[in-house]
This record gives C-alpha cells, structure tokens and sequence, in this order.
C-alpha cells in the first residue's frame, strides 16, 4: 500500500518513511503547527494575565492576604482552572499559582489570596 503525503495526498516517492511529498507541503504542515500552538499559548497567557489583575486588584496596595467569596471572584471572570504551578503545605493545603500570587480554597465558599514577598 502506498503511503501519502499528509498535506495533499499525493502519493509518494523515494525513502520509506517519507511523510510530505515536497519541501512546501513540510513547510505548510509546521507552520500551521506553530501557528496553532501560539494561538493556544497566547490565549492561555491572557487568562493567567487576567487572574493576576483581578488578585491584585482584591489584595489592593497594602494587603499581603485577603479572604473573599467565591462569588465575587466568578463574577470577576475569574478562572480557576488556569494557573502557573502549585504547592502543597505540609497540613495538606493546596495553593494555586498565578506567577507570584496563590490562592487557597479556604472553605466551599471562601477563598484565601496570598502575595509572595
């Protein structure tokens, strides 16, 4: 059976594990590769940004910690499933990373933010 190339499906010729029929079909797949991936990137990037800004804006100039509701947060647009690493304390506690800032589910309802010094 003989293999095709993944862009046009031309049939193709030469070496065995050959996937693309030509020097442009290569170039056309690995660029809407990267054009894909830096799409998902960049959006992922504006929701981190975002989460950031509205934790700063709640820990306002002077605060270094603050507890608030959930509520305020989803109103906010805040999302939860997007940050950048996390840390579990030694009681168990997770905390959410957004760059220098973390949260904490404190309760069902209540949310712990946290500023890193």
């Amino acid at each position: 059976m003989k293999k095709k190339c993944k862009i046009c499906k031309k049939d193709l010729l030469g070496r065995t594990d050959k996937v693309f029929c030509s020097v442009g079909c290569k170039n056309y797949y690995h660029k809407h590769l990267r054009d894909v991936s830096n799409k998902a990137a960049t959006q992922i990037n504006e929701y981190l940004k975002r989460n950031h800004g509205i934790a700063l804006e709640l820990l306002g100039k002077n605060k270094t910690q603050i507890k608030v509701y959930r509520t305020i947060l989803e109103q906010k647009k805040f999302r939860f499933t997007y940050h950048t690493h996390f840390h579990i304390n030694s009681k168990g506690k997770m905390f959410h990373y957004i760059y220098d800032i973390a949260w904490m589910e404190f309760s069902d309802d209540e949310i712990l933010i946290l500023k890193k010094r």
